[in-house]
């Protein structure tokens, strides 16, 4: 990411869940209990009688059921990690409300279990009211709260996603997330990270570092694709006392099939849209010292005017190769490193017969405008004719391996 995000703690979010999630054999309707939001643990409730059991006195003169909970009733410090059931005995749950500050906590209700649909929120406070009724209409009711565990934001993990929600992409787009805070448990992480398409195309996720993963299908999505991202990182614990601050979910969807093919030989760009030749481009790449690398880009983001200074790529102020240039054209980024194609009016004289800049493909303005409008974030540009390569982790690199080698990178393989 660029600057640091500043937020809040998670404790301070307003989003509020559905009160509750059926299972698949009913369907309840539950009035909400209000919240005082107190963050006295256990104020009122009185002291549990054990580890996760509380049970109401019965209605009836019948076998009394009893609810059990896997969260002591007044507890503190829960770890956000938790993920809160309920149970009956000698009987059937037949409401579980779970309600706090930071939203109501849905859940599953099957017979006599309950399960929370997700984790907890730090530094809050949740009240809990079960109900269970047993074969002859005996009543129980559960009243029970607990608090959890303060975490500072250095304690959480912010998740960042490329494409945004809602993009339209090129087919060579992959699913970019970064962390703001590392991931040492990656197999926990990637059990809660999915990505799912319509029409259907295998793939896979990859680390490339603590703070990154990717994910791309096995080849380059078809044209129209709809993709689907859900990250259910929310209190999942990332290793070394880190925890998922908040689950994300995305939509987007893949346009045309616009790949462009360099060769630093023939000094040539083919440019084609869902496989028809549009346009033969004459371009000039990377001088000597300075090549252009073979391999398969993607093109990373565009910028219609750029400022390009030698001094961001490792060239002092100075040199003999030294430059800086506020204005640069109709810039598209392929890597990290500093490649991109752009506007070259000053080498429209080699282009399409000699390799002369500094690693960028240079085009003339007009052929470079036109691109610029044609391209999207996600189009593929694939180089040959030069020795030097292509990596997996300079931009998104993610097609210079085969897909069983890009599979290896799963924490899950």
């Amino acid at each position: 990411m660029s600057a640091r995000r500043v937020r809040t703690s998670r404790a301070g979010k307003t989003a509020t869940r559905p009160l509750l999630a059926a299972g698949s054999t009913a369907v309840l309707a539950l009035t909400l209990l209000g919240c005082s939001g107190s963050t006295g643990a256990g104020s009122g409730d009185g002291p549990g009688d054990g580890p996760g059991e509380a049970s109401g006195a019965p209605e009836s003169a019948g076998p009394a059921p009893t609810i059990d909970l896997n969260v002591r009733r007044g507890a503190s410090g829960v770890p956000v990690d938790t993920r809160v059931t309920a149970s009956a005995r000698n009987g059937e749950l037949k409401a579980v409300e779970i309600t706090s500050p930071a939203g109501d906590l849905a859940g599953a209700l099957e017979g006599t279990r309950f399960t929370a649909a997700d984790l907890l929120e730090p530094g809050t406070t949740y009240r809990v009211r079960a109900v269970a009724l047993g074969a002859e209409g005996e009543r129980t009711v559960l009243r029970s709260r607990f608090s959890t565990a303060d975490l500072t934001l250095d304690q959480q993990t912010y998740a960042s996603v490329a494409p945004l929600d809602g993009e339209t992409v090129g087919v060579g787009m992959p699913v970019a997330v970064t962390f703001d805070r590392p991931v040492t448990d990656r197999a926990a992480f990637e059990q809660h990270l999915e990505v799912t398409s319509t029409p259907a195309q295998r793939g896979s996720w990859h680390w490339l570092s603590d703070s990154e993963v990717h994910w791309r299908p096995k080849a380059y999505w078809q044209p129209g694709t709809r993709v689907q991202v859900d990250l259910g990182i929310n209190g999942v614990a990332a290793g070394n006392g880190i925890y998922g601050q908040e689950s994300r979910s995305l939509s987007f969807r893949v346009g045309d099939a616009h790949i462009y093919r360099v060769d630093g030989r023939s000094h040539q760009m083919k440019v084609f849209a869902n496989g028809e030749l549009l346009r033969t481009i004459p371009v000039t790449l990377g001088k000597e010292g300075f090549t252009t690398r073979s391999g398969t880009k993607v093109i990373m983001g565009k910028d219609e005017t750029r400022r390009m200074s030698s001094e961001t790529v490792g060239i002092a102020a100075g040199s003999a190769d030294a430059y800086d240039i506020d204005d640069v054209r109709w810039a598209m980024r392929l890597t990290t490193s500093g490649e991109f194609i752009h506007a070259a009016p000053w080498s429209v004289g080699s282009q399409g017969r000699d390799n002369v800049s500094h690693g960028c493909t240079g085009l003339s303005t007009e052929d470079a405008g036109w691109l610029y409008e044609l391209s999207r974030r996600g189009d593929v540009v694939e180089y040959t004719g030069t020795d030097r390569q292509m990596t997996l982790d300079n931009g998104y690199g993610d097609w210079n391996v085969d897909f069983a080698q890009y599979r290896r990178g799963s924490a899950l393989r």
